[in-house]
């Protein structure tokens, strides 16, 4: 790999006319240190990089569109999420993007892949106006090896240039901000946010449209091997999707992002993207040591007067991170593939204590519980959140679903019924009541159903059928009291349960109105049936 800035290249061939100095595919080490130098961010204690996005930190869900132009009009689920823009306004803000990067005195340009499955790795540029940016992109994609980088050609470029601010007046976007994709030229335009995470993500919604497109199923998952037996972990911030992967016993594939196409289950990335706040040691061993590694990059952290990360302290966000290259990961699947899984887990934290900690689906309840996306949120984790709320999110990814849900449903549906997998959903939330009067689930018995369910365990015990939302309820499983297991049976009073099992199916009911015409008569069938109304 380069160390040093490569003579005679330029970006001309992207319209940047640059005077200054153009830095091709530095090393992290390179990278940090320039990134100190110019005062874009300080070592702490142990050495990671740390950096501040400033008021924007996390993704401006807003301010994300989508160029709408013949070649993938109607391939894009439109609406909401998939907000439409003309190709005027994105060569517009084009123009004055590469004005701006073209006048900057130092861009730093990674070329990298999408995807471990070399049959399906996409080939993309990031241009970057600061290093730590450039270190990030490093981090987070998968880093060609220097055969590869002789023959790179990008089929994706990201142009980021996040301190050049769009005029909402005149630019025709909602802010400053803007994130805008465009699938016909190739290319992606970020700017007016230094939050890192936006950069890996509009990568991501490209792979859910062209992978979905060649039959392979995108998935906003984590997942983990033994070699002989995968399985794919969804869910929601806060479900136990990154915790509940990293087992002692079973290597991790990925974190975040996989496709499952014909060979299996591979990674998007080469790296990860961790949530900070509240890390200990002892519950995520693993992760709290890449923070103390060089060449982590830590967003947003608060570092204490001998530079050592808080990780407890939200002063500045709740959504702090730590982005680094998963060879940091000691319990890693060498080639960030595995084979077909055999369990697909959807993960929900249920603070409505209604749901059970562990059920089996149907192949139709799979699907339907895979486009509602459900968890709950619970008191005072947002302003004005007083009791549990119910949040659905299709796909468990729908902000970077390009397609119509039912497309992503299908092929996970076409790949479980032709491997045999096996669909669970597992409850991390609330038990014997609703939050506030019931208790979490234990992490041990969590752990203890999901072995089970791995290990076939749970194959020959006796079912129970849930009334209302129809899947199958172990009434026995290794090291958990059977009492946990049938989610009625632990509240105080039955009749406060079925009152609030209705309320929470008739959400389920409300939020699928939105993709029942686009999902089969089976699929709308999966639907919960309140029994009291």
């Amino acid at each position: 790999m380069e160390s040093v800035s490569r003579r005679g290249a330029t970006l001309e061939v992207h319209g940047i006319f640059s005077g200054g100095t153009i830095h091709w595919n530095l090393e992290t080490q390179t990278l940090v240190k320039i990134s100190i130098e110019h005062n874009e961010g300080v070592l702490s204690a142990h050495g990671a990089l740390v950096t501040q996005t400033g008021d924007r930190t996390g993704r401006s869900p807003n301010d994300k569109f989508i160029v709408k132009e013949p070649e993938f009009e109607n391939d894009i689920n439109w609406g909401k999420i998939n907000v439409p823009t003309t190709l005027e306004v994105f060569e517009n803000l084009k123009k004055k993007v590469i004005a701006y990067l073209s006048a900057r005195e130092q861009l730093y340009v990674q070329d990298l892949f999408c995807g471990a499955e070399i049959s399906e790795a996409l080939p993309i540029r990031v241009i970057n106006e600061n290093a730590w940016h450039n270190a990030f992109a490093r981090n987070m994609f998968i880093r060609p090896t220097q055969e590869q980088l002789e023959h790179h050609n990008p089929e994706f470029v990201v142009y980021h240039a996040p301190s050049f601010t769009a005029n909402p007046a005149t630019d025709g976007v909602n802010s400053e901000c803007f994130v805008i994709v465009n699938y016909a030229s190739g290319e992606v335009i970020i700017g007016g946010t230094q939050y890192a995470g936006e950069i890996k993500k509009s990568i991501f919604s490209v792979m859910n449209l062209l992978l979905a497109k060649k039959g392979i199923l995108p998935m906003h998952c984590s997942a983990n091997t033994t070699g002989e037996n995968t399985a794919i972990f969804f869910g929601l911030s806060g479900t136990g999707k990154t915790t509940l992967s990293a087992d002692p016993l079973r290597a991790l594939i990925g974190d975040d992002e996989h496709g499952w196409g014909s060979n299996g289950v591979f990674n998007f990335e080469g790296g990860c993207y961790a949530k900070l706040i509240d890390l200990s040691e002892e519950d995520e061993p693993a992760i709290f040591a890449t923070t103390r590694m060089f060449g982590s990059i830590l967003e947003n952290v608060v570092l204490d007067e001998n530079g050592v990360p808080d990780f407890f302290d939200t002063s500045r966000t709740q959504n702090t991170r730590g982005s680094y290259p998963i060879e940091f990961i000691d319990n890693r699947t060498e080639d960030s593939k595995g084979g077909h899984p055999q369990n697909v887990i959807f993960l929900t934290c249920d603070a409505f204590g209604v749901l059970p900690p562990i059920s089996r689906l149907t192949p139709e309840q799979a699907a339907y519980h895979f486009i509602s996306g459900y968890t709950a949120k619970v008191a005072g984790t947002e302003i004005g959140v007083k009791e549990p709320q119910a949040t659905f999110s299709a796909c468990f990814g729908e902000p970077f679903m390009p397609m119509h849900p039912g497309v992503y449903a299908d092929l996970l549906s076409d790949k479980m019924a032709h491997h045999e997998s096996t669909a669970w959903l597992i409850n991390t939330g609330w038990s014997g009541g609703p939050y506030g009067v019931g208790n979490r689930m234990k992490i041990k018995y969590t752990r203890a159903m999901l072995n089970a369910a791995l290990d076939g365990s749970l194959d020959d015990v006796e079912y129970v059928k849930d009334a209302r939302f129809g899947f199958d309820i172990p009434t026995s499983c290794p090291n958990v009291p059977a009492e946990v297991l049938v989610p009625r049976n632990t509240w105080a009073n039955g009749d406060d349960y079925d009152q609030t099992a209705d309320k929470l199916a008739s959400m389920f009911n409300e939020n699928f109105k939105r993709y029942a015409e686009g999902v089969s008569s089976e699929v709308n069938a999966a639907a919960p049936h309140p029994m009291q109304s």
